[in-house]
């Protein structure tokens, strides 16, 4: 470690984007690209600056969308974003460092470590370009670093999507079949370079197949091409790998334990790649303090989200009559394990604390308190969270799995039981049954009031409802549900309200039936009571749907807007479509007022 640290402060001493072509003496006093990368040691020290490009711990336990909310509205939400002048996502230095290490690997004379960081370049390639087009659509493909005065590159048009990807394709490849096949819950391996192709795969794939408004080339792969490959990667990976679910504990704690362990090592069952943190070496974060402060957002489940949720014995919550108004009380009984582990529900203790406790109304504003990711109350403290925070697991590859071949139609019931009702097996849920599911589509999942579905058609309607169910319950909280509704094409659910917790009217409730009265909600008269939380109905702290009763809705009269000719790409700066001269194009519907 300490002769990593060591070169890493060396390689310091040079910049690689000042590169001065005039100068052609190498420097004898201070390190030089040209007389690096010659070693691992050194082609590790500098892949660590690669490392950087992977989400950062508030993208993977925040999720503001649908299903997850919290105090203030996203501009994506709100349908108020503006094109920026600079920035906002068009930023490029870490393909720079991904081509430099790629550039300057023949300074290395052994083949074998080449091939190896060969292949762990060109995943991060591929990542970086996946993020990419899933934000700005079609960008230049560049796969050298570009300086100051490469006016040629720097003014390059967009490539096409499909060329894009092929090269997106091509790099994964080479990243699979160079990348050590050992398991290590850290480091990228070739199971890590696997899960990222199965990811963007179905994305692409699902994307063509809803958004039929963009044109991909008549010499494109057609959506069907991408779903295919997608379930093939992904069927390779489930028999081949070697990972599988996480089920210590049983089916109503080894969902919980994957989130809310200081070391993913212990997972390593499912845990395909996960982020390292450890305040010995002050790298934490917040996913504990955020769930426990009144000023960080005070964020929250949907009552959206938990009406989704499967009753234990696999019916549906909402077929039950009444369920609109049923207290918190009733609704978390008898539910898929899940939803106790990731809210408050009644009986929730904290880890290493016996005492119930209840869902906390000044720390979330839907009511339905955030439970994955919590650990124990010393780590409370702002940015003080030592769990390791994952980015691939298991779960992910089989719900990819089982959609791309539903999507695709070549789903079958033996498909959903390697994939989906193993998943339920870990929750202790009942299979799903694949006939069943397309006999009697859940009219709740396609209810426009409630932001459900609309763009799900064709024979396998209902099975592809019950694994989008199934995705958004596995994966919850893990920050994928904002491009998931992207490339569903269903971005008018941000249309909808966004509902918390129902209450009747006035009065005091106790939220976990231990005999304590949690809040006090209030109409003009404000009573006495010991609860420690008390709203006057119709306050900005506390707004009711129907007024003086039903669901906590504090954007109530907020009304969101949703483009669909526009908002599901971002805008390209102006700056950099100025600098281009107008080779850089705008994405449609937004209107920069550039001319060229």
């Amino acid at each position: 470690m300490k002769k990593i640290a060591y070169i890493l402060s060396i390689m310091a001493g040079f910049i690689l984007a000042g590169c001065d072509d005039l100068l052609d003496i190498y420097p004898l006093d201070r390190m030089s690209p040209e007389t690096f990368y010659k070693t691992e040691t050194e082609l590790q020290a500098y892949g660590m600056n690669l490392y950087t490009m992977l989400p950062g711990a508030s993208s993977l336990f925040i999720e503001n969308a649908d299903t997850y909310i919290q105090m203030g509205l996203t501009d994506e939400q709100k349908g108020t974003r503006q094109i920026e002048p600079a920035g906002n996502g068009w930023s490029w230095g870490d393909l720079r460092n991904a081509n430099t290490m790629l550039e300057y690997l023949p300074n290395c004379s052994d083949a074998s470590i080449r091939a190896k960081y060969e292949g762990f370049a060109r995943f991060f390639r591929a990542y970086f370009y996946f993020g990419m087009l899933k934000r700005f659509g079609e960008v230049p493909w560049y796969d050298k670093p570009v300086g100051s005065a490469d006016t040629e590159a720097l003014n390059r048009p967009r490539d096409s999507r499909e060329f894009i990807l092929s090269k997106m394709i091509e790099d994964i490849d080479c990243a699979i079949a160079n990348l050590p096949a050992t398991k290590s819950t850290y480091e990228i391996t070739k199971w890590s370079a696997m899960a990222l192709k199965s990811r963007f795969l179905l994305f692409e794939g699902t994307f063509r197949k809803y958004h039929t408004e963009f044109d991909y080339g008549s010499n494109a792969h057609d959506w069907k091409w991408y779903l295919d490959e997608c379930a093939n990667v992904s069927g390779e990976f489930l028999a081949n790998s070697g990972y599988t679910l996480h089920t210590a504990g049983g089916a109503n704690k080894a969902y919980y334990s994957l989130f809310t362990t200081n070391d993913a090592t212990e997972n390593m069952d499912e845990v395909i790649l996960a982020r390292n943190y450890n305040a010995a070496y002050g790298v934490t974060h917040d996913a504990t303090g955020v769930m426990h402060a009144s000023t960080r957002g005070r964020y929250g489940m949907t009552r959206k989200m938990v009406a989704s949720y499967l009753m234990a014995d696999g019916s549906r919550f909402t077929d039950k009559a009444g369920w609109e108004t049923m207290d918190f009380m009733t609704e978390t009984q008898n539910r898929d394990p899940r939803l106790a582990q990731s809210i408050r529900t009644p009986g929730y203790k904290r880890l290493g604390d016996d005492a119930p406790c209840p869902p906390e109304f000044e720390y979330c504003l839907t009511g339905y308190h955030p439970a994955k990711y919590v650990v124990e109350k010393e780590y409370d403290a702002y940015n003080s969270s030592e769990t390791d925070l994952i980015i691939f697991r298991a779960a992910e590859i089989m719900l990819n799995y089982a959609e791309a071949k539903a999507e695709a139609g070549t789903l079958t019931q033996a498909d959903l039981d390697q994939s989906i009702n193993r998943i339920r097996s870990r929750a202790g849920m009942p299979a799903l049954n694949m006939v069943a599911a397309n006999a009697n589509p859940d009219p709740f999942l396609t209810n426009e009031v409630w932001g459900g579905y609309q763009n799900v058609t064709g024979a396998n309607k209902g099975v592809i409802l019950e694994i989008r169910r199934e995705r958004a319950v596995e994966l919850a909280q893990e920050g994928f549900r904002y491009y998931d509704i992207m490339r569903w094409k269903e971005g008018k659910i941000f249309e909808k309200q966004y509902y918390g917790m129902y209450f009747p009217g006035e009065g005091e409730y106790d939220l976990n039936g231990d005999g304590i009265v949690d809040i006090l909600l209030y109409g003009d008269t404000k009573p006495s009571s010991t609860a420690p939380v008390q709203y006057k109905i119709g306050s900005t702290e506390f707004i009711l749907s129907n007024g003086n009763s039903g669901n906590v809705n504090l954007f109530k009269g907020i009304q969101c807007k949703w483009d669909d000719g526009r908002d599901y790409l971002y805008p390209i700066p102006t700056n950099e479509r100025s600098l281009t001269g107008g080779a850089l194009t705008q994405n449609p519907g937004w209107d920069d007022g550039l001319t060229f």
